[in-house]
């Protein structure tokens, strides 16, 4: 398995694209809860199936771009909005970076820690550890990169978060992923009740950081990839509930910038998972 993850992460952009694009539709035609969840969630949004049809194919893009990120292949990007971040960085009290499951997302944390790693020290993410041993080990190496240190999805890794954030540094998260029990509340996205993480909004209350919207842009004919930066503008509620459901409509005005690359398949509206 690490073999083929390993060859597919090697092909040419436009190949390892057009053969994504082709895992997303056979994903499609396979599996009839992921077309259903597709359809559904697509619509509770406001979207016909011909304004995010293409979403499809872009899924499968997304997942064979993870290996290509993961293994560090030559991913051509650009910028926009970069001097944003060196805003952000400036006003000392560092940066929670937010992105939703849009675009190719496993590039802009890399990207990022890149970039301004150097500068302004390691951007600290978080990682969920796979009940496969072989994965887990494989996943950890991956993103542990230069400038790019992963930590659990506990209560270590939230205070190695903290820490991060007050020492000035840059932290990253997905917050429409659904936290386990206990680890969020219930909230709205797209008019519907969402399990929603509270980490993202403890940690902007907690901290002061300033909060940079970001997502990884897939540039048509493989030209490569345009990371889209902007400030939350928006000022902060008082109370987390408030704050989480700020967040929720962020993460929706930036799937409408490109809908037609969201994982409209991904299972938002589950029931959060019981850890023991």
């Amino acid at each position: 398995m690490i073999f083929l993850m390993r060859w597919l992460s090697g092909l040419p952009l436009p190949w390892m694209q057009r053969t994504g694009y082709a895992l997303g539709w056979l994903t499609w035609w396979f599996s009839p809860r992921y077309r259903l969840q597709f359809k559904q969630h697509s619509r509770q949004a406001g979207y016909s199936h011909a304004q995010v049809r293409l979403a499809i194919g872009a899924a499968g893009c997304q997942a064979l771009e993870a290996f290509r990120v993961w293994f560090g292949g030559n991913m051509p990007v650009q910028w926009q909005g970069k001097a944003h971040i060196e805003s952000a960085f400036a006003a000392g009290k560092g940066i929670l970076f937010l992105t939703p499951h849009l675009g190719c997302f496993e590039i802009t944390a890399p990207t990022q820690a890149l970039t301004f790693g150097p500068n302004h020290g390691p951007m600290t993410i978080l990682y969920r550890p796979a009940r496969q041993a072989w994965l887990r080990d494989l996943l950890l190496q991956a993103r542990d990169r230069p400038y790019l240190k992963a930590v659990p999805t506990n209560m270590d890794g939230v205070r190695q978060m903290l820490k991060a954030l007050r020492r000035g540094e840059a932290v990253g998260l997905l917050p429409d992923q659904v936290p386990p029990e206990g680890m969020g509340i219930w909230s709205t996205m797209w008019g519907q009740p969402a399990y929603t993480m509270t980490l993202a909004a403890r940690l902007a209350m907690q901290t002061g950081a300033s909060i940079i919207l970001a997502w990884g842009e897939r540039l048509p004919n493989a030209q490569g990839y345009c990371i889209h930066v902007q400030p939350m503008r928006e000022a902060l509620a008082d109370d987390v509930d408030a704050v989480v459901l700020q967040i929720n409509r962020a993460m929706e005005q930036l799937i409408r910038q490109c809908p037609e690359q969201y994982l409209w398949g991904y299972a938002r509206f589950k029931q959060p998972r019981h850890e023991a």
